[in-house]
């Protein structure tokens, strides 16, 4: 690694991260991704391979003896790493809390000893079980009883929240909380229940597109292209620090329009297939009807605003699978 300062991306072998990791080598960066491949996959860094900016580094963040070393030759940190997915969540709920929750208290006291910028990438789950027709982020937030693990994702997020805006307020930390709302786009799997992979995966294949429950929640979804540029602004402008920010596009549509604008799209023949909540997960499992994000204070401090349509995110997401 060179004498440059470098930024590290943890989970950068991920979707969102390997995509974030190839926009900062375009600007010029060093970029040092550490990512333990437990959902991320180094195919996803394959085209930067031989970049000279880039070092891969095999490890859980909590795992990585060096991690301070490295931390001290950074200008920033985005910290990514973090169990994905509603199904993963349901089948590995030990998994998923203690990931979320230590990796990020392990990079919380890194950056605190030296001072450096950290991104922090939570999501629209800390929102829970709110029936606003749109979140902000100073809004209450609702969640579930801890008897149903759908839960533990959010309440894990949502303490990684707290632990890094307590670290911004006690130990000087600059800190920015990116709330990310279902962000799709190439190189996303639906191995844990994406839904936009999962239904043009089906639709290629000609088999029934499974919509849960009656289809009629709604939710919003982010091109990857625009969530990085959402973040490389955040975590550089000054006046985003020690705050929360929403990261979405404010489109809205039903997961059963969604199924149907799949099919268009890839020409299938496919049906669409209703499946209820408790044979797709667990009894007692519990879905929003809505989850629009409000990116009014995204905005004003950075100046952006999500632009790429639904219909445009699905044709790019379709055509990157051949």
């Amino acid at each position: 690694m060179s004498a440059k300062p470098k930024v590290l991306v943890t989970g950068g072998a991920g979707f969102i991260g390997s995509h974030l990791t190839e926009r900062l080598l375009r600007d010029g960066k060093d970029v040092v991704v550490i990512d333990d491949l437990s959902t991320g996959r180094i195919e996803n860094l394959a085209a930067q391979k031989n970049n000279p900016g880039l070092t891969f580094i095999r490890a859980k963040v909590s795992e990585y003896k060096e991690l301070n070393n490295l931390i001290a030759q950074c200008e920033s940190v985005y910290h990514l790493a973090a169990a994905v997915g509603v199904e993963l969540v349901i089948q590995s709920c030990v998994r998923s809390i203690e990931t979320n929750v230590h990796e990020t208290e392990v990079i919380l006291h890194a950056v605190a000893e030296h001072r450096v910028p950290v991104l922090l990438a939570s999501t629209s789950e800390v929102y829970g079980k709110s029936t606003k027709p749109a979140f902000s982020e100073d809004d209450d937030l609702l969640i579930g009883p801890p008897k149903f693990s759908r839960w533990s994702y959010a309440c894990s997020k949502l303490m990684d929240e707290f632990l890094a805006l307590a670290f911004a307020r006690e130990r000087e930390v600059p800190v920015v909380v990116a709330r990310l709302f279902n962000t799709v786009g190439p190189r996303q799997t639906g191995q844990y229940g994406m839904v936009l992979p999962r239904f043009i995966a089906s639709a290629r294949r000609g088999e029934p597109l499974r919509v849960y429950g009656d289809g009629r929640q709604t939710r919003c979804f982010c091109f990857v292209s625009d969530t990085v540029e959402a973040l490389v602004r955040l975590q550089s402008t000054p006046a985003s620090r020690n705050n929360v920010f929403n990261v979405g596009n404010p489109e809205e549509v039903s997961i059963v329009e969604l199924a149907k604008l799949v099919i268009e799209i890839t020409n299938s023949k496919s049906a669409v297939e209703f499946v209820p909540y408790e044979q797709a997960y667990a009894p007692g499992f519990e879905d929003m009807l809505r989850r629009k994000p409000v990116i009014d204070r995204l905005a004003e401090v950075t100046g952006f605003r999500p632009s790429t349509p639904l219909r445009k995110i699905v044709e790019l997401t379709v055509a990157s699978v051949g």
